[in-house]
């Protein structure tokens, strides 16, 4: 059951509005990292799962993204504003200003709508909770980068407790991973093939023009059987055959010459 307040978790102050910033901020409201993915996506996970207190989890955090989302949709309404009346504030999103009458709209900061592809549910929840772990550090990263093209001081600041909520999200989301027990690698329950699981292939070889060369760490080092460009001779034998096939063919093309005969001369009487 959801009951709405009216009052935002955190109140918004906006000095001056900027609709081309507005416009930026539709990107949390509606776009693929933005907090009504993240509602759907915990909600909707908190009702597959099976597990009370881990459910309890996702619809505490899935029900906080919808204040959430609202705190957004207001930034964005108080910024978009101008667009209302004033020809060349409107310019900056005609879509927003002539199909939404300078108001928020289910989209993205390119104009496309939200869909639920955007969700990433699998019903199995260690697998949601890394999800949701990756989920949370990629929106974090668009509040950042709002508020680095942010010049409105009470904007950053709401986009700044907006950015904070992520990690807190992301530190319940890694405790209740990690409460489970379960070893980071194992995921389902059908094991992975000996012999091929610990194998980690060189498919990136060579030295680049920039300086790139084949590394080595603790990615391919610690526990894996180093392959070596195994795809490489393969490679290498095309590339040959390939230009082999180029010359034949241009010798071919010099050697054979079409013989033309010379017409027979009509005799006329």
């Amino acid at each position: 059951m959801y009951h709405h307040i009216k009052k935002l978790m955190y109140t918004v102050r906006v000095g001056r509005p900027d609709p081309r910033f507005g416009n930026m901020l539709l990107e949390q409201f509606g776009g693929a990292n933005g907090e009504l993915a993240a509602a759907m996506q915990y909600s909707i996970q908190g009702l597959n799962c099976p597990d009370a207190a881990r459910k309890d989890l996702l619809m505490d955090i899935g029900t906080e993204e919808l204040s959430h989302l609202e705190i957004v949709g207001t930034l964005a309404r108080m910024h978009l504003k101008p667009m209302k009346k004033s020809r060349e504030a409107a310019e900056a999103d005609p879509l927003i200003a002539i199909a939404g009458g300078g108001g928020v709209a289910l989209c993205n900061s390119q104009g496309n709508p939200w869909t639920a592809d955007y969700l990433k549910i699998t019903g199995e929840l260690d697998v949601d909770l890394r999800s949701n772990i990756a989920a949370e550090a990629r929106a974090k990263i668009v509040y950042e980068r709002l508020i680095n093209f942010c010049d409105d001081s009470g904007t950053k600041e709401a986009l700044q407790f907006l950015m904070t909520r992520e990690i807190t999200h992301m530190k319940a989301f890694m405790a209740a991973l990690e409460s489970m027990g379960k070893d980071p690698l194992q995921i389902g329950e059908i094991a992975p093939t000996p012999g091929v699981v610990d194998k980690f292939f060189n498919d990136s070889s060579g030295e680049g023009d920039d300086g790139e060369s084949d590394e080595r760490g603790p990615w391919n080092e610690d526990g894996f059987d180093y392959i070596d460009a195994p795809a490489k001779p393969v490679a290498e034998g095309t590339a040959r055959e390939v230009v082999e096939e180029i010359v034949k063919a241009t010798r071919r093309g010099g050697s054979s010459r079409t013989q033309t005969q010379p017409r027979s001369k009509r005799v006329l009487r």
